[in-house]
């Protein structure tokens, strides 16, 4: 991946668990479409909605990313996550199946069935642990490795694409606003459960 991926991962991985760490509490100030703002609390409905839409809309797109890069390498969607996953939390010693569950928010049985089916395809490594027999660690394998590297300039150009309008400070407050919203919306989530 590029160094600029990379720096967005380091730092959205920071700002999330350095906000969780001091439950972080922050006004929010919205825009609404005639210029008006609101603040915390007092967001307007309407740009509320607009607001999810949004979010929705970029999910949507960076499926169609997602699935264009699994197509490329010939795996499925959540296969290349997995990947992607694996080869950004690696530092060399293999990566645990409930690390790249956590990032990936599925359950980790997911993680096993799917690994195991992309070892056969010759795409990851997967070892025990020399700690812990337990525990799987998972590394791309050489064929993954190459793979990468052959898709490494279009990688590039994608991202200076995408992030061309963003200077580093603009993206470390997004990726900071983004973290706060995961936790709010996480929070928002487990009390509707348990309202119910």
């Amino acid at each position: 991946m590029t160094q600029l991926i990379d720096l967005i991962i380091e730092i959205a991985y920071k700002s999330e668990v350095d906000m969780a760490k001091r439950n972080v509490t922050s006004t929010l100030t919205v825009r609404a479409i005639d210029g008006s703002a609101h603040r915390g609390g007092e967001i307007n409905q309407d740009v509320f909605r607009r607001f999810l839409w949004e979010i929705t809309s970029i999910n949507v797109h960076l499926d169609q990313i997602r699935e264009f890069w699994a197509k490329n390498l010939g795996v499925t969607g959540p296969q290349w996550m997995i990947l992607t996953a694996v080869s950004d939390l690696d530092r060399g010693h293999g990566v645990p199946v409930k690390d790249v569950s956590a990032i990936l928010r599925v359950d980790p049985s997911f993680v096993t069935t799917q690994s195991k089916m992309l070892e056969k395809m010759g795409l990851l490594r997967r070892l025990s642990s020399n700690e812990d027999a337990r525990v799987v660690l998972m590394s791309l394998s050489e064929k993954a490795r190459k793979h990468a590297a052959s898709l490494a300039a279009k990688q590039e150009l994608f991202s200076k694409f995408v992030f061309s309008e963003f200077s580093e400070a603009a993206a470390r407050d997004i990726l900071g606003k983004l973290s706060l919203l995961e936790i709010r919306l996480e929070k928002a989530a487990l009390k509707l459960n348990a309202d119910l």
